[in-house]
């Protein structure tokens, strides 16, 4: 293992996923240098993950640093690789997903032609349940702070992917993960991101990531556990300057109809009235959005 400070840091955040680490852990070995490294933090994980790490760094010896800590959570993993890592800029690739062959060259390349960015948002394959694979390249980024964070936290337009992204350490000097999340802790240093910093397009592809039906983005318990909290989160004076604070009354409506989508699709009917109508009291216009009202209306009249 290089001495070296590496340009870029991959960090795979390990919680009981003993049976997929292997899989993302060697997508990455045969692309390191003098220029990348990898990290590996197993987050008290409860299963085989241990053993695991013990196999891997024996395939690869002295080619990857692991820490293992107490069990604290995804948010609070990535904190730890942001004061651990070695490099300017970290991916930050999930245990049960894959890095593409050749991403890293591709993203050095990309670092050394565009080296005042701070967020690389590249193209990723999906890779669902049932085999299906669908490649994602990134959209055109908008013009200016205003647009950008308009387009990733209200039109859905401007979408990131953890492990197909790379982010300079930089960026967290306004704010890191917020520990207290058990999901969507992404989306408030994502948003700060779009507001403050220059970023730049990929189109090649650097990650696999694998769909579940499991996923925590879709767990209720968590969604009920954030609530409105991620708002405030996003909004913070630290994170987000005052020029797109004039947002926060459209994303609190969005945050409400999005509750309000995952509850009915849950078959919880009176949560998502509840948050239905706590939508419109944000924001009025969140009835001309028809897809969400035409929901409402089947479901009062049902």
């Amino acid at each position: 293992m290089t001495t070296s400070k590496p340009l870029v840091s991959v960090v795979i955040p390990a919680y009981n996923y003993a049976a997929t680490l292997p899989r993302a852990v060697d997508s990455v070995m045969p692309q390191l240098n003098e220029r990348a490294e990898l990290l590996v933090i197993d987050d008290g994980s409860t299963d085989a993950t241990p053993d695991v790490l013990l196999t891997l760094h024996e395939r690869h010896p002295g080619g990857f640093r692991s820490i293992r800590q107490d069990n604290a959570g995804l948010a609070a993993v990535r904190n730890r690789g942001i004061d651990e890592a070695r490099g300017d800029y970290l991916v930050f690739l999930d245990a049960d997903d894959e890095m593409v062959e050749g991403a890293l060259a591709e993203l050095t390349a990309h670092l050394d032609q565009h080296p005042d960015t701070r967020l690389v948002i590249a193209g990723h394959y999906s890779v669902r349940e049932d085999g299906r694979v669908a490649l994602h390249r990134p959209h055109a980024l908008p013009a200016g702070e205003l647009a950008r964070v308009k387009a990733y936290l209200l039109d859905k337009t401007l979408a990131v992917s953890n492990g197909a992204c790379a982010m300079h350490r930089e960026v967290f000097t306004h704010g890191r993960y917020p520990e207290s999340f058990r999901n969507a802790e992404d989306i408030p240093v994502f948003a700060q991101v779009f507001a403050r910093y220059p970023c730049s397009c990929l189109a090649s592809p650097m990650a696999r990531i694998y769909k579940h039906g499991d996923s925590l983005r879709h767990n209720l318990t968590y969604d009920l556990q954030i609530g409105e909290r991620l708002v405030d989160e996003v909004f913070a004076s630290g994170r987000l300057p005052e020029s797109v604070q004039c947002l926060r009354r459209a994303f609190t409506a969005q945050r409400y109809l999005s509750l309000f989508r995952n509850f009915l699709l849950a078959g919880q009917r009176d949560q998502a009235r509840h948050f239905y109508r706590q939508a419109l009291r944000a924001d009025w216009r969140a009835a001309l959005r028809w897809s969400y009202t035409r929901k409402a209306v089947k479901l009062w009249l049902s």
